[in-house]
């Protein structure tokens, strides 16, 4: 499945494709803090440097194969 996933958003998607499903994603995770008392309690009790850690660490591969290689 994976090779055919990989097949079909190669052809079909577009940069502002992936650009606004990465947006619709983010949209929905604040949707659910928001709605769900125990997410968002526990958001604000985690240190922000560790969601920017996390935010950085997640973003190096796709930064590294998009702009330097």
């Amino acid at each position: 499945m994976s090779k055919w996933l990989k097949k079909k958003s190669k052809k079909k998607m577009g940069v502002w494709d992936i650009a606004l499903t990465k947006f619709a994603v983010a949209a929905f995770v604040l949707f659910i803090i928001t709605i769900w008392p125990t997410a968002m309690t526990w958001v604000h009790s985690v240190n922000v440097w560790y969601f920017l850690a996390a935010s950085v660490i997640f973003a190096a591969r796709p930064f590294y194969r998009f702009y330097i290689k």
